[in-house]
């Protein structure tokens, strides 16, 4: 065998060897998971949310960033209705912010208000902030959702998060 088939081989066996390093993520999908507004949200997405590569998910709307796992989302969630929770516009997206879990289970979870179907994005305040998640999934939700009538009502911009 001459070299360079041998080298073409070898890079070959080492691409598929790192690609077994990051396994996929199991993410359950939305009940709005199979709309054609989820597939054109999905395929905009970005490949990089700050340092946090995409990874492969086993469901269909879905998508991750980051090993380990910084970021998460579903699309096609139930849209929210009417709450007191706070509202924040990001590029043109308003986003409902939850805080769920406590300690090291911390985690917040953003879901899209003003939008059918909603998004929901889910970050590891570990591993990944707001403001590297939100604007580049704002970005791709703004050209891919279509927009209702509702907004929020006095939305605010999230302050940033501490660095982890």
């Amino acid at each position: 065998m001459t070299r360079r088939p041998l080298a073409v081989l070898a890079a070959a066996g080492a691409a598929l060897a790192l690609a077994g390093c990051a396994p996929t993520i199991s993410v359950p999908p939305a009940p709005a998971a199979t709309t054609t507004a989820c597939a054109a949200l999905i395929v905009r997405l970005p490949s990089t949310l700050g340092a946090l590569p995409k990874r492969e998910t086993d469901s269909q709307g879905t998508a991750a960033w980051g090993d380990p796992e910084g970021v998460q989302l579903r699309c096609g969630v139930t849209p929210p209705g009417p709450t007191t929770d706070p509202c924040f516009t990001v590029s043109k997206v308003d986003w409902i912010r939850v805080d769920a879990g406590t300690g090291s289970a911390a985690r917040e979870v953003w879901t899209t208000f003003g939008r059918t179907p909603a998004t929901q994005v889910v970050i590891d305040p570990k591993h990944a902030t707001e403001n590297d998640a939100l604007p580049p999934i704002s970005d791709a939700v703004s050209a891919a959702m279509p927009t209702t009538d509702r907004k929020c009502t006095a939305p605010s911009l999230p302050s940033p998060s501490p660095t982890p």
